[in-house]
């Protein structure tokens, strides 16, 4: 092959290598079935919105993977497009994790839950006001007081039926997406992000899937 022959090729290739990188760039970050996330057989959203794609964060106050996630989670949060809809989930696995998912309910109840929300996870792990274990109802109530509940109708709510209902729907919910650890993220109700590699691949993963509904949602 002559050297004008060689170079007339390799400016032919040279587009299309050029132009197929970006395509062999995102392809490698779309998440994938089985490393990335599961799907949820049968699943279904949490708290439907129409023309909205929902993505639920399981969480735990008292775990303290959450509270390392929740400024991470919260910056994210804040740009997601119109199109999503994200919703906290408060687990109620059971011991100490049942007191703070019953005031997470009752303050969400009560229109608290927004401005709230970080305050506990501060107080739990970082001035350590509250305690982990062994909280009682009266004990927490006093802490939302803070932020304009009345704190014997907050504990009294912490323990009554609606709250009972709402954490049984979350456990309900929990259960069928297979939830077992916190914090956890499900997308459209279909998908579990199981990725190992850390918060910020939850949340690219996260993003990946949001995409993948969208794009669905247009065909």
């Amino acid at each position: 092959m002559n050297l004008r022959l060689a170079t007339l090729l390799l400016l032919a290739v040279l587009p299309f290598a050029a132009s197929a990188a970006p395509k062999a760039a995102a392809a490698s970050t779309a998440p994938v079935v089985g490393v990335d996330y599961v799907e949820i057989e049968g699943g279904k959203p949490f708290a439907p919105v129409k023309g909205k794609i929902e993505v639920v964060e399981v969480f735990g106050y008292t775990c303290p993977h959450c509270a390392h996630f929740e400024p991470q989670v919260a910056a994210w949060k804040a740009k997601l497009p119109s199109d999503v809809n994200f919703v906290p989930l408060a687990a109620p696995f059971g011991g100490y994790w049942n007191p703070y998912a019953q005031a997470f309910y009752t303050a969400q109840a009560m229109k608290l839950q927004p401005k709230t929300h970080e305050a506990v996870f501060k107080a739990l792990h970082e001035e350590r006001s509250l305690p982990i274990q062994n909280a009682s109802a009266a004990e927490i109530a006093s802490f939302y007081a803070k932020f304009g509940a009345d704190p014997i109708a907050f504990a009294a709510a912490m323990n009554g039926p609606a709250t009972a209902k709402a954490m049984d729907r979350a456990k309900t919910f929990i259960m069928a997406s297979e939830v077992d650890s916190t914090p956890s993220m499900v997308v459209a109700g279909k998908y579990r992000i199981i990725t190992q590699k850390g918060f910020d691949d939850m949340l690219r993963v996260a993003d990946g899937l949001i995409a993948k509904e969208r794009a669905a949602a247009k065909r």
